[in-house]
């Protein structure tokens, strides 16, 4: 390697690394912490079949009481379709995202008759609601 070529990668590299940095920091954030207030209203969606909170129980679909982080189809007061019990899933974020967006996508055979959320800010802001009963 020259010497031009040497002094070429040391303003090269800290150039593309402020450039990699000012594409991330102008990227929209795909995860954003959402909104627990604005959470709770599109939750409302969610309440025709589920509950959360101290007094939460299974209905025509399972509490919601720490989602995040636990296995698919534990709840022991809720009967979970077959496709669920042999989905293996674990509900992380991404996993509750991808579920949100399309229920059947996911795990094709759920019983959960959502079609799906299409906004991003919604989904979010849902997960963020969601959260706060960890």
């Amino acid at each position: 390697m020259s010497k031009k070529d040497s002094r070429q990668g040391v303003v090269i590299r800290p150039l593309l690394l402020v450039m990699t940095m000012m594409v991330i920091a102008a990227m929209p954030q795909a995860y954003a912490a959402g909104d627990v207030a604005a959470g709770q209203r599109v939750f409302k969606i969610c309440a025709e079949c589920h509950q959360v909170g101290p007094s939460a129980r299974a209905g025509f679909g399972p509490q919601l009481n720490g989602i995040v982080g636990r296995r698919a189809a534990s709840t022991k007061d809720y009967r979970y379709s077959t496709a669920m019990q042999n989905s293996h899933l674990v509900w992380t974020e991404d996993k509750l995202r991808s579920f949100l967006k399309g229920p059947s996508d996911l795990v094709p055979g759920t019983k959960m008759r959502l079609w799906g959320l299409s906004n991003e800010e919604d989904v979010s802001n849902l997960l963020a609601y969601l959260r706060s009963f960890s």
